[in-house]
């Protein structure tokens, strides 16, 4: 009789790994944020211990440039850090496995990015047009400083809700939603 704990098959928890690797490289481009560098985050996020580029490579298929240059950028979203581990040549790489402490790195990231620019643009149409006294220019400038307060109250609730410790936040999110 075979051995059933034997098996060549992958645990159930590999599988479900795969998948999730492959689904958040997916979601990766709807968060402005290239395939690869989702599937290597989603990697190093369930990875037990830190891994190097060389095992990122194999498991996902990629050349060394790609990897290199999506840990690169990796680290500078602050997603991921390198670890030293003694007597090793090669660079380890983990990725924050707390929740929300990515969250709000990522929440910081795409407003220092996107929003902080946008901002700059509106802010600077508004005030360039604010002498329209009628017609276009003034529903413009209208439109202009209307997006301006919303972009300027969104960022403020969500500095708000980053300072939050997680269980504050999501009392104030069952509160608001409640």
């Amino acid at each position: 009789m075979p051995d059933e704990t034997a098996t060549d098959a992958p645990a159930n928890w590999e599988t479900s790994r795969e998948e999730f690797i492959a689904q958040w490289g997916a979601l990766g481009s709807n968060w402005g944020i290239n395939r690869t560098m989702a599937q290597i985050h989603a990697l190093l996020m369930t990875a037990p211990e830190p891994m190097h580029t060389e095992d990122m490579m194999e498991r996902l298929h990629i050349s060394r440039g790609n990897a290199n240059t999506n840990i690169r950028e990796l680290i500078g979203w602050g997603l991921i850090r390198l670890v030293v581990k003694k007597g090793e040549r090669r660079e380890y790489f983990e990725a924050e496995k707390d929740v929300w402490k990515m969250f709000i790195t990522i929440a910081k990231e795409r407003k220092r990015r996107e929003l902080d620019p946008a901002l700059t643009v509106l802010r600077k149409c508004s005030e360039d047009t604010k002498g329209e006294a009628a017609g276009p220019g003034k529903d413009f400038h209208r439109q202009m400083k209307e997006l301006q307060e919303f972009v300027e109250f969104g960022m403020k609730v969500s500095d708000t809700v980053a300072s939050m410790k997680h269980a504050s936040a999501l009392q104030w999110a069952m509160r608001l939603l409640g």
